[in-house]
Parts: C-alpha cells; sequence; structure tokens
C-alpha cells in the first residue's frame, strides 16, 4: 500500500484512534517516521515560522506551502496531512489549490473557515466566512480532487465567533457538503468536543498542546478519554517545533558559556552524533545507491 492516500484512508477506516504528530521540516517528518507514528500532518504555523521567520498571520503563499509539502512527502513512506489555511481564495481558487497539494503527493489537506488573511487558531482576532462560503469551497474541492481517497478536511474557527451553537451548526453543514473529517480549532471544553463529534457524523480531529507548558485554548485531555468520547484523531502541532527551539536554546546557551570561559563542552546529552543525523538522513542508502549507480570507489 504505498499509496499515501490510500494509507490514510485505510487509517481512517481501521484504526480506532489515530496520533499525528505536526511536522514542518526534513528532520522533523523523518524523526515520527523512525519513531512508529503511522501518519504526520504539517503544522501550517509551524511551517510559516520557520521557512518566513514570522508569526501565522497567513503571509505564505500558496506555492511556498506546496513545494515545501512535496518534499516532506517524497522523504517518508507514511501519509502526510498538509494545512492548506484557507484554500488561497475564493471556490475556484481552492479548486486549484486541491489538485496542487494532490499532486504534491499529500494524502489530504485542512481547509479553513477563516477570512484572509487567516490567523494562528490560538490568536485572538480571527474571523469566519460565512456558512455557506465554506460549503461552496468544500463543493469545491471534492469536485477538484481526482482521488476520491484524498481527504479533505474542514476546519472550522467558528467557536470562537459564533460559539457552540454556531459551531454545531456549521459542523453538520460541512459533511452535508462532502468534508471528510471536522477539526475545530480551539475548543475550549471536552463538552464541546463530545457535542461535535455527536454533531459531524464524520470522523473529528482534535488539536492537542501535548506537553507545552502555557497551554493555549483547548484543554490537555487524556488520550483514552479522547478516544472513548469518539475522537478519530488528534494532531500535535506544536510539540515537535516547541521541542526543537528548547533544546537549540539550551546548545546555544552553552556554547555562550564556551565562548566566555574558553573551555571546550562536551555535551552528549544536548546534541546527537553526526553517525545519527547520517543514519536518519539516510546516507547508508544514499551510499548504496552511489556505488551501484556510479563509478565511485568505495
Amino acid at each position: 500500500m504505498n499509496n499515501p492516500r490510500h494509507q490514510f484512508r485505510h487509517l481512517l477506516k481501521n484504526e480506532p484512534f489515530i496520533v499525528s504528530p505536526g511536522v514542518y521540516d526534513g528532520y522533523s517528518i523523518r524523526l515520527v517516521e523512525a519513531a512508529g507514528f503511522k501518519t504526520a500532518c504539517t503544522s501550517g504555523a509551524a511551517v510559516s515560522n520557520a521557512l518566513l521567520g514570522i508569526a501565522d498571520i497567513g503571509v505564505m503563499g500558496l506555492s511556498e506551502n506546496v513545494t515545501h509539502c512535496r518534499h516532506l512527502a517524497r522523504s517518508v513512506s507514511i501519509p502526510l496531512t498538509a494545512d492548506a489555511d484557507t484554500g488561497y481564495g475564493n471556490p475556484v481558487n481552492v479548486y486549484h489549490t486541491v489538485q496542487m497539494f494532490e499532486e504534491a503527493g499529500v494524502a489530504g489537506i485542512n481547509l479553513e473557515d477563516q477570512v484572509s488573511p487567516k490567523r494562528c487558531g490560538h490568536m485572538p482576532g480571527k474571523d469566519v466566512v460565512s456558512e455557506a462560503e465554506m460549503v461552496k469551497k468544500i463543493e469545491a474541492a471534492c469536485l477538484a480532487r481526482r482521488d476520491d481517497d484524498f481527504v479533505i478536511i474542514a476546519r472550522t474557527d467558528s467557536l470562537a465567533i459564533e460559539g457552540i451553537e454556531g459551531a454545531v451548526k456549521r459542523a453538520r453543514a460541512y459533511a452535508r457538503a462532502g468534508a471528510d473529517m471536522l477539526f475545530p480549532d480551539a475548543v475550549r471544553t471536552e463538552d464541546d468536543i463530545k457535542r461535535l463529534v455527536d454533531a459531524a457524523g464524520i470522523p473529528v480531529s482534535i488539536n492537542m498542546g501535548f506537553g507545552i507548558r502555557n497551554r493555549p485554548t483547548t484543554p490537555l485531555i487524556p488520550l483514552p478519554r479522547l478516544k472513548e468520547i469518539g475522537v478519530k484523531r488528534i494532531s500535535l502541532p506544536r510539540m515537535l517545533p516547541a521541542a526543537a527551539i528548547h533544546g537549540m536554546r539550551e546548545a546555544l546557551q552553552v556554547m555562550q558559556g564556551v565562548i566566555a570561559s574558553g573551555v571546550p563542552a562536551d555535551r552528549p546529552d544536548l546534541l546527537v552524533g553526526i553517525e545519527d543525523i547520517m543514519q536518519l538522513m539516510g546516507y547508508e542508502q544514499m551510499r548504496a545507491m552511489e556505488k551501484r549507480l556510479t563509478t565511485l570507489a568505495d
């Protein structure tokens, strides 16, 4: 089962609960695969932060996002779903956005109902398009995909603007329009998650800030409880970027001490060895291919 879209559909159909770490670069997605996770998802905020060095405020464009996701998807064998923000325009734009992401090799995309330019889901000042407009975007997405296994994940940020009643109404409308999964962002209570699961009639994905101090709006709920109330997938968009930032900050602080003292520091507790990087990135396989296909000596 090499087709990532078929792989992800198989997971949705057969796995009772899916944990999907958020990734943003080649190191993070290869680490997710090496750790044994069956799928990964891009964090739009993390990709925007890492590529552009700015906050997630809708500046990253379609071409940048698709190109980056193509590189990530081709570097692993597990299916990757991508964050396509608002679809980069109206329903006609969404049509082309879906085809570009499908061609990039990802298994599906998030489409959100924020107005453009969008904002990180846990930032204040969000607003959403009308329910009718988002329904048309979902219909366009379903029409555009060439493979019915390509998953359309309808994200709604409406809880912050319209409350739980508005979010429930949108959940039902998005499912009727053809969305394969509902992703309500910034859900504040377990009761709201349960209401949305019951209302949607399609699999529900929840963002969880696992391992993050000063968690954002969604509370940290035990995974068995999320599974019990019917959540199909959780995504962990901030875990790996936060871990990477923490590790890099620690290493840089140690280096500042080395500069000040002039004493070399050997800190294997902070750094992996070059052999670990080479193993993670497939140097051995690359070398075997060189031996087979080129005239390079051993």
